[in-house]
């Protein structure tokens, strides 16, 4: 097929649809979209908490546990170890498909009825208040993570030890307020670098060692703020450095920003990648229009993919770990194949359209919650015959009969689920996290939200008063709940970073604190996270020219090469393409 420009039935914008694409869309027999790449993104994001676990009480039970899913969800939840038992069968709460009413109505009400597991986690151990991982050990509050022990207050970590307040980090060890690092070892406030170890508040480092308020460093060491010192010297700043002091560490932080905004930026963060466009793409071939892809291949508008193998997936959102064929779905991954139209769908499911909550089950369509199941449409058995008949009689019912949502968007097969088919308050996704919307907004568009909950304890210290160098040491600390700094500051702006208000210390984290000589953080862990990822791009690209001027670099004038980045023309950074950056740092 040729090259087709539409109009996104939600923002009303022209977006473009390349013969690459159809040739997919036929591979896995699906129709092109009617939504543009972004509001398929967003859409998506708001089916993803990532984040949040709420204190709930198991509906088989009455035991009090924790879930991912909100009591305002109005959902029947289960704790995990009940639902993957054989105390209860999905396949009790089967129903007839009826052609009187549209698809999409009739899924949101199964969608409530069926019991759901209450985090999407598997292998743990001690790790109990975490969610969305994989084979986790002694990891407290770390959110969509593999194989990492030892680790509290993180996001996107992957065979990690000892780390804490990370967000995007991979085969790295003793790290804290880090952002994308991998392979590195004691780094402290850096972000963007790999294969480095001993750096504080350094950015975009590779190979280096012992490094403070450094930026596009390639195999130094003994460096400060990009000036090479011996090995002496580097050794006695570092003694005179106060890292137990918030005061300090807010000095040299404001003095590496400065650094770092002189120097140059590649347009794209990226490493061993061949052909790829888009923002935080490591070790990928063929892979366009995405943003935090890892081992991935062959695919297009895929984003939080960071444990390969991916192969073969589009408009994709969250893990991986062996997932191929996969095509407008969220929180998939672990061995799944062929998914269409799903979320929350893992352990080698495969065969599956418009599911949820579904593992180990194959040709399913319309069905919650089905565990080693196969040939079931709404929760119902059907023979192989039988179910293809269905399916088939389902998917033109679909497009006769499609579902509207509240903004009037027509949703025939195809499409990715309307909102009212998420379980999750949109302030608590990562929808609101990259494209915020406000209450207001999202209420109009179908999602609902959640105000902060008045919590029945009340804060016996202010952030503001763990003062340097001497709460750290006291171990009566821990038995304080601490009300969050930004909080104290404007209580307005800290529910924009979902802030909890109070948080406690807890006795492994004040273990590493005393052990690295870092000071006692004073915001709660949602603050934190959200601060600490303003190191992070947008999901956006605009299409730039490169700022380089220096005739050195193998042109005359400035530099002529195109690209698409994640900086805004708008922005300050000085953006180079990948030649004249190389020819900068190396």
């Amino acid at each position: 097929m040729q090259t087709q420009t539409k109009v996104c039935q939600n923002c009303k914008k022209d977006f473009v649809i390349e013969p690459e694409d159809f040739n997919f869309y036929e591979k896995i027999k699906v129709p092109p979209p009617s939504f543009c790449p972004e509001c398929r993104l967003r859409r998506r994001l708001a089916f993803r908490n990532e984040r949040f676990l709420f204190k709930i009480k198991c509906a088989f039970s009455g035991k009090e546990i924790f879930s991912t899913i909100s009591p305002d969800a109005d959902a029947v939840v289960y704790e995990n170890a009940v639902w993957f038992s054989d105390k209860w069968d999905p396949l009790d709460y089967g129903q007839d498909f009826d052609f009187s009413r549209p698809f999409f109505e009739q899924l949101n009400e199964l969608l409530h009825k069926v019991p759901l597991y209450a985090q999407s986690s598997i292998f743990g151990v001690n790790s109990e208040y975490s969610s969305n991982y994989t084979a986790l050990k002694n990891c407290y509050l770390v959110f969509n993570s593999n194989y990492s022990e030892n680790c509290a207050y993180s996001t996107n970590l992957t065979h990690s030890r000892q780390c804490i307040d990370c967000s995007f980090v991979g085969k790295s060890e003793n790290c804290y307020e880090c952002f994308w690092l991998n392979s590195c070892a004691n780094c402290f406030w850096s972000v963007q670098c790999h294969d480095s170890y001993n750096l504080y508040f350094s950015k975009s480092c590779v190979g280096c060692n012992d490094c403070f308020g450094c930026v596009n460093l390639r195999n130094k060491k003994y460096c400060l703020f990009n000036q090479s010192l011996s090995k002496e010297e580097y050794q006695e700043f570092l003694r005179k450095f106060n890292s137990e002091s918030q005061e300090e560490i807010q000095k040299w932080a404001e003095e590496a920003k400065k650094l770092w905004s002189k120097n140059p930026v590649r347009f794209m963060e990226g490493v061993k990648n061949a052909n790829v466009s888009g923002e935080y793409i490591h070790n990928c071939k063929n892979v366009r229009d995405s943003y935090m892809a890892i081992d991935t291949q062959d695919s297009r508008y895929t984003s939080f993919v960071e444990k390969g193998p991916v192969k073969d997936c589009y408009d994709y959102s969250a893990w991986g770990n062996g997932a191929e064929l996969i095509y407008e779905s969220s929180s998939c991954g672990l061995g799944v194949n062929g998914l269409r139209f799903c979320y929350e769908m893992w352990s080698t499911a495969r065969n599956a359209e418009y599911s949820l909550f579904c593992v180990s089950s194959s040709d399913i369509f319309g069905c919650v919650g089905l565990h080693n199941k196969q040939f079931c449409i709404f929760n119902k058995q059907y023979s192989e015959t039988e179910y293809k008949k269905l399916r088939q009689k389902i998917i033109a019912h679909m497009n006769d009969m499609p579902y509207r949502d509240k903004k009037g968007n027509v949703y025939t097969y195809g499409e990715f689920f309307p909102p009212m088919l998420s379980l999750y308050a949109h302030n608590k996704t990562m929808a609101e996290e990259f494209f915020p919307k406000g209450k207001d907004e999202a209420l109009e568009g179908g999602y609902f939200w959640e105000d902060l909950k008045e919590k029945d304890y009340k804060p016996t210290i202010r952030g503001s008063e763990l003062v340097d160098n001497n709460v750290i040491i006291k171990d009566n600390v821990l038995k304080e709940i601490i009300l969050c700094a930004s909080w104290e500051q404007d209580p307005q702006k800290a529910l924009l970073k979902n802030c909890s208000k109070a948080f406690r210390i807890i006795e492994s984290e004040l273990q590493f604190y005393r052990r690295l000589k870092i000071p006692l953080p004073l915001c709660c862990h949602n603050c934190r996270h959200h601060d600490r990822n303003l190191n992070r791009q947008p999901m956006q690209l605009w299409d730039r020219k490169c700022m380089c001027e220096k005739k050195e670099h193998g042109h005359k004038g400035r530099c002529s090469v195109e690209f698409e980045t994640s900086y805004a023309p708008e922005r300050p950074e000085i953006v180079y393409c990948e030649k004249c950056y190389q020819k900068e740092v190396y």
